[in-house]
C-alpha cells in the first residue's frame, strides 16, 4: 500500500515538472526572483522555450515537450514495474 502511494506521488511530481517546462504553465507560485532565488526556475514556466530559443530546434517546441514526456513517462514506468516485483 506504501509502495503505490510513494509510487503514485512520484508520478504526479513527475508529471508536475514535465508540466512546468511546458509552455502550458500558468501557476506563478513564487516571486520574479526565481524558486529559492535560483533566477532559471522562473515563475511561469516554460523552460523549454527559453532553453530552445535561438536554435532551429525552437519551432519544434511542442513537439519536442510531447517527446519528452513519453519518453521520462516510459522510463519511469519500467522503473517502477522493475521496483514492483
Amino acid at each position: 500500500m506504501i509502495r503505490r502511494a510513494l509510487s503514485l506521488l512520484l508520478v504526479l511530481l513527475t508529471g508536475m515538472i514535465l508540466f512546468y517546462i511546458s509552455r502550458f504553465w500558468d501557476f506563478r507560485w513564487w516571486g520574479r526572483e526565481g524558486l529559492f532565488g535560483i533566477d532559471w526556475i522562473r515563475p511561469q514556466g516554460g523552460l523549454l522555450a527559453t532553453w530552445l530559443r535561438g536554435t532551429d530546434f525552437a519551432v519544434y517546441e511542442l513537439l519536442i515537450w510531447g517527446l519528452l514526456c513519453v519518453l521520462v513517462l516510459t522510463l519511469l514506468d519500467r522503473l517502477l514495474r522493475l521496483l514492483n516485483r
